[in-house]
């Protein structure tokens, strides 16, 4: 599955089918379909990457992070610190 950017793409907000999304310019892995839950937001919601080289971040204000893909830079979103499902847990 290829994760969207924020401008234009596929959106798999509503997809729970098991598998891996990826960067839609360069097929980087990203989020595992394990990690990902259910949220408010218009976006598809996960807990965590895939491994730790799959996105880059960059603060873009306290508790808010700027994510990108780790390979090729693609916007991807946001991480959002303590706002996953569980207490601690983020949400990208």
């Amino acid at each position: 599955m290829s994760f969207c950017s924020f401008f234009g793409g596929e959106v798999f907000k509503d997809n729970f089918e098991p598998g891996i999304y990826a960067c839609s310019k360069c097929d980087h892995k990203l989020f595992s379909s394990r990690s990902k839950f259910e949220h408010s937001s218009p976006w598809p919601a996960f807990t965590e990457t895939v491994q730790e080289d799959s996105v880059s971040k960059h603060v873009e204000r306290p508790g808010a992070f700027k994510v990108l893909c780790g390979k090729c830079g693609n916007g991807l979103g946001h991480e959002f610190v303590n706002d996953g499902p569980s207490k601690g847990k983020s949400r990208f």
